[in-house]
């Protein structure tokens, strides 16, 4: 285990038009949202990063909390989802802020394209997400482990607070460029932090 905070870096995975109609609300064939969102996809494809920073910890389970190396939660779910895991990644991933920046440029001119730059977005970041499990799972089962599904702050009882600990630990500023304010938001917005438990 290394326990110090990497970062990756990745080209763009592939778009996927239907889970971003998806994220939109859009049910259903539009021939012209399909022009609409090629077009946006034509602006924003080269304005995109994607980029992680990550983390490894020792989990060890008491009867009550579990202690992740950086907090202790009493989280039940996040108990239930770590069960017989001994370590963790803690990662951050981000998009990049230039997506924030069309959508916010859109709002007022077209609603429809800044709405669509907001699906992008939702897609680009769990994409970037799932490569980045992905790519971890593969490192783990060469070494005879598997993950578990991530698990991020603010999902059922494992409190958004921890936000505070996770910035703190991963260095996301520096690192990736990921500020967290004092309502706890995210900026770039099209970002994620979460937790992957790996185990036997």
């Amino acid at each position: 285990m290394v326990n110090m905070v990497l970062t990756r870096t990745y080209s763009a995975p592939a778009f996927d038009k239907k889970e971003i109609f998806r994220y939109a609300g859009v049910r259903g064939g539009a021939p012209e949202l399909d022009t609409l969102l090629q077009e946006c996809l034509n602006e924003v494809e080269s304005k995109l990063v994607y980029r992680v920073c990550y983390r490894e910890f020792a989990v060890t389970h008491h009867d009550s909390y579990l202690d992740l190396g950086f907090i202790k939660t009493e989280s039940m779910g996040l108990k239930k989802n770590l069960f017989c895991c001994e370590s963790i990644v803690l990662f951050a991933a981000t998009v990049g802020i230039e997506i924030d920046r069309l959508i916010a440029r859109y709002a007022t001119v077209s609603p429809t394209k800044s709405l669509l730059f907001q699906a992008i977005g939702a897609e680009r970041i769990e994409s970037l997400c799932d490569v980045f499990c992905r790519e971890i799972a593969e490192e783990k089962a060469k070494l005879g482990f598997q993950t578990r599904p991530r698990f991020s702050a603010g999902y059922g009882d494992f409190p958004l607070e921890a936000q505070k600990e996770i910035f703190a630990v991963l260095d996301c500023s520096r690192k990736i460029g990921l500020t967290l304010n004092q309502s706890l938001l995210m900026s770039p917005s099209k970002s994620v932090t979460a937790i992957i438990g790996v185990g036997k």
